[in-house]
């Protein structure tokens, strides 16, 4: 039987409600959404920066959401941006780790990596100051690119001479806390990496996978935190 217009007229209506009913959803334009590891700077050395940012914003899995030429641009842009890791350079003075320290009690799922010499002093005070890693300035764009990619994973680095260093740090605290105080594996791995065995041999050595060592270290590297935060306080 021939639909006549009235009925054709309702069932237009039916179908742009039913369509107006459906729930829908709405995305971010994918050109505006972070791909990969997203990455901000914060280096206040021009050529060295221009490196750093080429070498992340180039690579496949990584992209770079910012770079900030101070400490200042830095505090009142990456809050909002959120990465998943600032890359910053210790050649922005102490108040480098007052900016670091600031930034972290906001952005508890970013990861803090400081860009230094080899001097593991001033490698120990920064994860002290509540760096995750950190990376070496004479370092290649194939280190950089795998350490940053370890750190992302949940693990952190460690050489033998930061190993030395901060496995004095817990041997000479004069108040050990439960949640500063090393398992006796973490100590096993800081005993190993300090005399100079390898993550790999350090793994053999307790029968454990290479990840496992490095995510072992992130754990030394939190309780050095926490022990510097306690020793604050007292």
């Amino acid at each position: 039987m021939p639909q006549t217009s009235s009925s054709l007229c309702r069932l237009h209506t039916n179908a742009v409600s039913s369509a107006l009913l459906q729930p829908r959803t709405f995305s971010m334009p994918i050109a505006s959404q972070p791909v990969g590891i997203s990455v901000s700077t914060i280096e206040d050395n021009s050529s060295t920066s221009r490196s750093l940012c080429d070498w992340i914003r180039l690579s496949r899995g990584f992209s770079l959401i910012s770079r900030h030429k101070s400490i200042e641009s830095a505090l009142l842009g990456i809050p909002n941006e959120k990465p998943a890791i600032v890359l910053m350079d210790l050649h922005l003075s102490d108040r480098a780790s007052v900016c670091m320290r600031q930034l972290k009690s906001t952005l508890h799922q970013t990861h803090f990596v400081v860009v230094v010499d080899e001097e593991a002093d001033h490698i120990v005070s920064a994860l002290a100051d509540g760096a995750t890693g950190y990376l070496l300035r004479q370092a290649s764009r194939s280190e950089l690119l795998a350490e940053l990619k370890l750190i992302h994973a949940g693990g952190s680095p460690m050489n033998s001479a930061v190993a030395a260093k901060v496995l004095q740090s817990f041997q000479h605290q004069s108040r050990p806390t439960s949640t500063a105080e090393l398992s006796p594996r973490e100590t096993r791995i800081l005993r190993l990496l300090a005399n100079g065995s390898s993550h790999r041999e350090a793994a053999a050595a307790l029968n454990i996978t290479l990840p496992m060592v490095s995510t072992y270290i992130r754990s030394i590297y939190e309780k050095l935190q926490l022990q510097t935060a306690a020793k604050t306080l007292w």
